[in-house]
């Protein structure tokens, strides 16, 4: 018979030093349930006979660009490296922890590693815990992790901090459980995350094919920035937009208030996700839904953005047509197609912004309108895809944060049927 997973709501919890918590569970220290809790070390680094090995080296960037298993790095050593550090071989399928700036982020090794110092290995005893359960366990408390952290230089975590950590411990089989069902949810996003790559790429090669090559062309011409189609012209921007810097509001809110706009910054636009509100007033430079927007100041000055309804910011600009000859969108992605040479080419000593004169001077291909408007809809259904992909993402992510809150507190159990 196949079996069933049953959910209930606990109705018996028992008073803690962490909360409550089912009366049959219990609480323990990090190190009560593990075999080896330690630190890495790093070989020195002008020792060039130290790296380029066979052995795995773990850097916290390594442990960033996994969603939960680590199966490669970035950085090899040698066996001479290893001996003349304070790096150790971890074995397979430990829970490796940042302690110093990354600080809680979390990665399962699933092939034997080293590590430098500023990642914490933990080796769990087979039996009393499952590696799984405690990567979710400790991803849950990640806000508790920071609280602890040790002022230095820097904020910190310890050995010492973290073999006191204390977690809620369930029976190993509800453990495996509760590590089943989240790990299903973690699977749906980490499939997600391989489609919005690969259509992040396939979108990628259309830019490239649709903004060089046109649609149903088959005479080219060298035209000075490559070859194009022999009917299509090219331009200076400077000689077709004009743009105007937004500016500082008087009036800013976290909280909507009536009357007031989303402040556009680039993590709204970006994220779609308001964190200010501002009141408009005749200082201000309003934006439409589609307006072109260019972010001018700032690490990432020279990235390009469609607008939406609010108030621009004061680290951007506002681009218009002087004679209206492009498509809107079709010169977004024109523009956007453009967006590495122009961060590569910014000026200033402190925040960095847009070179005015390399924008001025860029030149760019001037296609029939009506081929404009058939490349930008063929580029905005690969978007629209996008845009669904990561509204899914979003949605298990919030499935996933319901599961960890009420699963790892006991609040919601779990037992086959």
């Amino acid at each position: 018979m196949e079996e069933k997973i049953e959910f209930y709501k606990e109705i018996e919890f028992k008073d803690t030093e962490i909360g409550k918590i089912p009366k049959e569970w219990e609480v323990v220290k990090l190190d009560e349930v593990s075999i080896k809790i330690k630190a890495g070390g790093t070989p020195l680094t002008s020792k060039k006979e130290y790296y380029n090995g066979n052995i795995p080296f773990v850097k916290i960037e390594d442990m960033t660009r996994s969603y939960k298993y680590l199966r490669s790095t970035s950085t090899t050593i040698t066996e001479a490296g290893l001996k003349n550090s304070n790096a150790w071989l971890v074995p397979a399928n430990s829970l490796l922890v940042a302690i110093y700036a990354s600080i809680g982020v979390i990665a399962i090794n699933t092939i034997e590693v080293t590590t430098n110092q500023a990642i914490l290995s933990v080796l769990p005893i087979e039996g009393k815990t499952n590696v799984e359960f405690l990567f979710y366990a400790l991803t849950y408390l990640k806000p508790l992790l920071k609280k602890y952290t040790k002022e230095t230089t820097q904020k910190n975590l310890t050995g010492e901090i973290m073999k006191n950590f204390k977690v809620a411990l369930p029976s190993l089989s509800e453990q495996q459980k509760i590590t089943s069902i989240l790990s299903t949810v973690d699977e749906s996003i980490q499939k997600t995350d391989d489609i919005i790559a690969k259509t992040e790429r396939l979108k990628k090669g259309l830019m490239q094919e649709l903004l060089t090559k046109g649609i149903g062309h088959n005479e080219y011409v060298e035209i000075g920035i490559g070859k194009f189609p022999k009917d299509w012209k090219v331009v200076k921007l400077g000689n077709v937009i004009t743009y105007i810097k937004g500016k500082k509001p008087k009036r800013m809110t976290e909280e909507h208030q009536r009357g007031y706009f989303p402040y556009l910054s680039a993590e709204y636009l970006r994220n779609n996700e308001v964190t200010k509100f501002a009141e408009p007033s005749q200082d201000v430079i309003l934006v439409k839904e589609g307006d072109l927007i260019l972010l001018w100041d700032g690490s990432n000055a020279g990235e390009f953005f469609l607008g939406k309804q609010g108030i621009l910011s004061s680290t951007m600009v506002r681009i218009e047509q002087e004679k209206p000859s492009y498509d809107q969108k079709f010169l977004f992605y024109l523009l956007k197609a453009k967006e590495g040479f122009l961060k590569g080419q910014t000026k200033g000593t402190g925040i960095p912004h847009v070179n005015e004169d390399v924008l001025n001077n860029l030149v760019i291909p001037d296609p029939p309108l009506v081929e404009q408007r058939k490349i930008s809809e063929i580029l905005l259904t690969a978007d629209e895809k996008l845009e669904n992909l990561r509204r899914e993402r979003t949605k298990l992510e919030k499935i996933k944060q319901w599961f960890m809150e009420e699963l790892l507190t006991g609040r919601i159990r779990v037992r086959v049927t």
